[in-house]
């Protein structure tokens, strides 16, 4: 079982269970182009992170946008939904790339807690 510690979700904080990652091929070039791997997107969400909605895609899937630090203490951004299989709740990253200095700055701004 695995948790997310969210410092704030749309005024709520506590932290969301999932049982897994569901991070396939289609999916790991776009973050890997971005220098993270699996490992570092479940490194973010070891550790609390705001989640803010994202934009819907073009089918309608409810996306998220997770900001918080690598292990390395490096700011990271992750956009991901949720995915129900028969292994439980699963977190299926979209995307993901570090944060540029002026967009970390931004947050810490808006978010002094993270």
């Amino acid at each position: 079982m695995y948790g997310i510690c969210i410092c704030k979700l749309l005024n709520l904080e506590g932290r969301v269970e999932f049982d897994g990652f569901d991070g396939d091929e289609g999916n790991r070039g776009k973050y890997q182009k971005h220098g993270l791997s699996l490992p570092e997107i479940e490194s973010v969400s070891a550790r609390p992170v705001i989640i803010l909605p994202d934009k819907e895609n073009f089918q309608g899937e409810r996306r998220f946008r997770a900001i918080g630090s690598t292990l390395k203490a490096r700011r990271a951004l992750v956009v991901f939904t949720w995915r129900s299989r028969l292994s439980g709740k699963l977190l299926r990253p979209i995307s993901a790339r570090y944060m540029h200095r002026e967009k970390v700055m931004d947050y810490e701004k808006a978010y002094p807690f993270i």
